[in-house]
C-alpha cells in the first residue's frame, strides 16, 4: 500500500491489526503513526487503551502479551512500538502475526536500519499486516511532492514558490512540512495560494540572493549577476553552505544533460524527464542553447574538481567562498 492509501483507509476507519513501518524516510512513518494515535480512539478511550513502548526497553514477549489483551470500553486498543529496530527478538513477532487480534492495532516504527526481508516473519507480515517501506522522495520529485501536499490541504502554490522551497529548504520532508505549515498559518484570510513573495518573506530567502537565482543566472550566462550572487554567498557562508549550493547546481547541469539526450522535447515530456514543473521548461530550453553537451561534460568535470577541493583535497589554504567563486568563473567561461 502507498502512504496515501494507508492514510485514506485510516480516515475511513479501515484498520489492519498490524502496521510494520520501516525505511529511510521517517516523515512517512511518523505521519502514519500520528494519524493512528490521534484518530482510532477518542480522547477518553486513550487513557485505558493506548500505549507506547520503546524497542530498547521491551521485548516481543511483553509486546505480544499486551497485544493479546482486549480493549476496555472501546472497539480497539492501540499499541505503538517506537524504535522497533532496537528489538533483539523481532523474529518472535511471526507467531503473533499469523493470527493477530483484530481488536488490537499494533504499530511498529522501524527506522534507520535495514531489515532482512528474507526472514519468515516479514513474509507472514506481508499476508496479515500493512508492511510499508518509507522511501525518500527523489530530489527531482520534491517540488511535485510539495505541490501534492499543498493541494491535499486545500491550497495552491505558485511553481516558483514550490521551487524556492525545494531548493532552499532541502529534501528533508519534515522540515519542508514545518515551513509549509508556517506559510499556511501566515496566509491572509481568504487567500488560498502560496506565492513566491510569501516564501521569501516567511522562510528567510532573499529574492535576489538564492540558489534558484544563481542557477538562472548561470543558465542565461548572465556573468555580472552570477558573480554578484556567489560573492554574497561567500560573505554569508552560514546562510549559503557551499555543499548545498554545489549539490543543487550539479543537479541543474545534470538536468540540462538529460534534456540534450531527449528525442521528444515537447514541454510535458521534457518536464517529466528532467523532473521540473512545465512552468520552468522554457528556462531550461534557453539554458540548453547556451550549453551544448560538450560544454556540460566539461562543467561536470569542473564541479567534481571543486567538490574535491571543498573536501580539502588540493585546496591548500583557499576558503570555501574563494573556491566557489573560482568554480563559477570556470563554469561561465566553459
Amino acid at each position: 500500500m502507498t502512504f496515501a492509501q494507508i492514510i485514506k483507509d485510516i480516515e475511513k476507519r479501515i484498520y489492519k491489526p498490524i502496521y510494520f513501518l520501516y525505511g529511510d524516510e521517517p516523515f512517512f512513518i511518523d505521519e502514519i503513526t500520528d494519524k493512528i494515535a490521534k484518530s482510532v480512539l477518542s480522547e477518553s478511550e486513550r487513557s485505558f487503551n493506548q500505549s507506547v513502548l520503546y524497542g530498547k526497553d521491551t521485548n516481543m514477549y511483553q509486546i505480544t502479551e499486551m497485544a493479546l489483551r482486549f480493549p476496555m470500553m472501546a472497539n480497539h486498543q492501540v499499541l505503538i512500538v517506537k524504535e522497533a529496530q532496537e528489538l533483539k527478538d523481532i523474529k518472535l513477532l511471526e507467531s503473533y502475526a499469523e493470527q493477530p487480534l483484530n481488536s488490537t492495532i499494533l504499530v511498529f516504527n522501524y527506522k534507520y536500519k535495514k531489515i532482512d526481508k528474507r526472514l519468515k516473519v516479514f513474509k507472514t507480515l506481508a499476508k496479515t499486516a500493512v508492511l510499508f517501506e518509507a522511501k525518500p522522495v527523489y530530489e527531482n520529485k520534491i517540488h511535485e511532492w510539495i505541490e501534492t501536499w499543498v493541494m491535499n490541504h486545500g491550497l495552491q502554490i505558485e511553481p516558483k514558490a514550490s521551487m524556492l522551497i525545494s531548493e532552499n529548504v532541502g529534501a528533508k520532508l519534515s522540515k519542508i512540512v514545518n515551513e509549509l505549515r508556517k506559510l499556511q498559518i501566515s496566509m491572509p484570510a481568504g487567500q488560498t495560494t502560496i506565492t513566491e513573495q510569501m516564501v521569501i518573506d516567511n522562510i528567510g530567502i532573499s529574492r535576489e540572493y538564492n540558489v534558484f537565482e544563481l542557477q538562472r543566472a548561470l543558465g542565461a550566462k548572465d556573468k555580472p549577476k552570477a558573480y554578484r550572487i556567489i560573492m554574497h554567498f561567500g560573505k554569508n557562508p552560514r546562510n549559503y553552505p557551499a555543499v548545498l549550493t554545489m549539490g543543487i547546481l550539479f543537479s541543474y547541469f545534470k538536468k540540462l544533460m538529460i534534456y540534450h539526450s531527449l528525442k521528444d522535447r515537447s514541454k510535458n515530456n521534457a518536464a517529466a524527464s528532467i523532473g521540473v514543473s512545465p512552468f520552468f521548461v522554457d528556462e531550461y530550453i534557453r539554458a540548453a542553447r547556451n550549453y551544448n553537451l560538450r560544454r556540460l561534460v566539461q562543467i561536470v568535470s569542473i564541479m567534481r574538481e571543486y567538490d574535491m577541493k571543498l573536501k580539502g583535497v588540493g585546496s591548500g589554504e583557499t576558503d570555501e567562498g574563494e573556491l566557489m567563486r573560482e568554480m563559477i568563473y570556470k563554469i561561465m567561461n566553459a
